[in-house]
């Protein structure tokens, strides 16, 4: 039985991509790496493709972070702070739960990824719901990236 983990999403198992992995005992983030080479430009953004998906139980989330290094060397931050992969964005309709790691340019010079840098870092939390939600009864996420502020 699967509890919580990496897979590579179906159709970047061939481009050599690797499940995110943590570098030392301690560590609470698991590395992700970028899926493909591209440059960010000053205050521009981009998606950075991983072609990693991850699953996990109903009652936990992956939280997505800037590994430090990038933050303080060269100036790039996700674009939403932290990133949010909800358990039912595993496997969605759209996408197939591929998670991509929103970067932005805070710097004065293009910084250049390539591909298999480690970008960000992934931690598997639980969470806690407040008394009478109700969103266990509501409908099944039809989308991918960004579904549930549609409607």
């Amino acid at each position: 039985m699967k509890i919580r983990g990496f897979e590579i999403v179906t159709s970047w198992q061939a481009r050599d991509v690797r499940v995110p992995v943590r570098k030392t005992a301690a560590s609470a983030g698991y590395d992700f790496e970028a899926g493909e080479a591209m440059v960010i430009e000053p205050g521009q953004q981009a998606m950075v493709p991983t072609g990693i998906k991850a699953y996990m139980q109903p009652d936990e989330v992956l939280t997505i972070h800037i590994r430090s290094s990038m933050a303080v060397k060269h100036q790039l931050v996700l674009v939403n702070s932290v990133g949010v992969v909800d358990a039912d964005y595993y496997d969605n309709a759209d996408n197939e739960g591929h998670i991509y790691i929103a970067l932005w340019n805070r710097g004065q010079e293009a910084f250049s990824i390539r591909k298999g840098d480690r970008i960000a870092q992934g931690i598997f939390s639980k969470y806690l719901t407040a008394d009478e939600d109700q969103a266990g009864q509501g409908a099944l996420r039809q989308g991918g990236f960004g579904s549930t502020g549609k409607g």
